[in-house]
């Protein structure tokens, strides 16, 4: 009677450590998992090898070299019409 809440513990113990296995092989698999690069669908995006796809004009200063975020000034417009365009050498 006295080994019962032990071995109902280490049970518990299993399980939990079981399941936390699991999930964190889920989690590796889907961080992991980097896809077959597609067609762009975005405009001025270019796929970089090493980064992935990149929206925006990587000459610009203020470039985010995200596949997100343009910019800092002008996150969600495009990069031509742009009165805030810096070259990067400057």
């Amino acid at each position: 009677m006295g080994m019962t809440p032990w071995i109902v513990s280490l049970w518990v113990l299993n399980k939990f450590k079981a399941r936390s296995r699991e999930r964190l092989i889920s989690i590796r698999l889907a961080v992991n998992y980097t896809g077959v690069p597609t067609i762009s669908t975005q405009p001025e995006q270019q796929y970089i090898e090493g980064l992935g796809y990149i929206i925006g004009d990587l000459s610009c200063k203020f470039n985010a070299r995200s596949p997100l975020i343009r910019c800092a000034v002008n996150p969600f417009g495009l990069c031509k019409d742009c009165s805030h365009y810096e070259s990067i050498d400057t």
